[in-house]
């Protein structure tokens, strides 16, 4: 490989660990490249890239940026996942990929500057989605003024079946 080739390579990886929120380093030894190139198609769906990369390149790469520390676990096929919208999603994708295929091996992640171990992906790959999170805090931040509502509502209620049920009373009084 070119010494320009590598120099641009190493730059496409920093800008992509750049813009990531997520990234994922995956060992894939054994996978068809069939196999792969429909991977990659599914994920590029879900905002995420899928990058076979030299180990030496790759330690270039991240050297140098707050997930330095990750370099001793670039050794073997390696392939590092960048996501750039819903890390969980992500975590998810991957996990349910390596669960079908199970010579994809995640070996650890970042979720921002923050190194996470394989087990800590597949917690991850369990939290519920950003939609589904955000509609129950927001149903968790409605339900105080719901409540202050139907107590409020329910004092003029009650005020008027207390009337009615004096009406009543007198009714059945000027009856009998």
């Amino acid at each position: 490989m070119k010494k320009s080739t590598k120099a641009s390579l190493i730059e496409e990886v920093q800008d992509k660990l750049k813009r990531a929120n997520a990234t994922f380093i995956t060992e894939y030894q054994g996978i068809k490249a069939q196999d792969m190139n429909e991977f990659r198609a599914n994920l590029g769906k879900s905002s995420m890239d899928f990058k076979v990369i030299r180990n030496t390149l790759a330690r270039r790469a991240v050297k140098g940026t707050p997930i330095e520390s990750i370099i001793s676990e670039l050794k073997g096929p390696t392939a590092i996942a960048f996501s750039y919208a819903d890390a969980a999603a992500a975590a998810k994708t991957l996990v349910n990929y390596a669960k079908e295929q199970p010579k994809l091996k995640l070996r650890i992640g970042t979720l921002g500057n923050k190194v996470i171990t394989a087990a800590e992906i597949k917690g991850l790959a369990e939290l519920p989605s950003r939609e589904v999170l955000l509609a129950r805090m927001l149903g968790s931040m409605k339900a105080p003024m719901t409540g202050i509502a139907g107590v409020l509502a329910g004092v003029p209620r009650k005020f008027l079946y207390a009337l009615n049920a004096v009406k009543d009373q007198k009714a059945a009084n000027a009856g009998a």
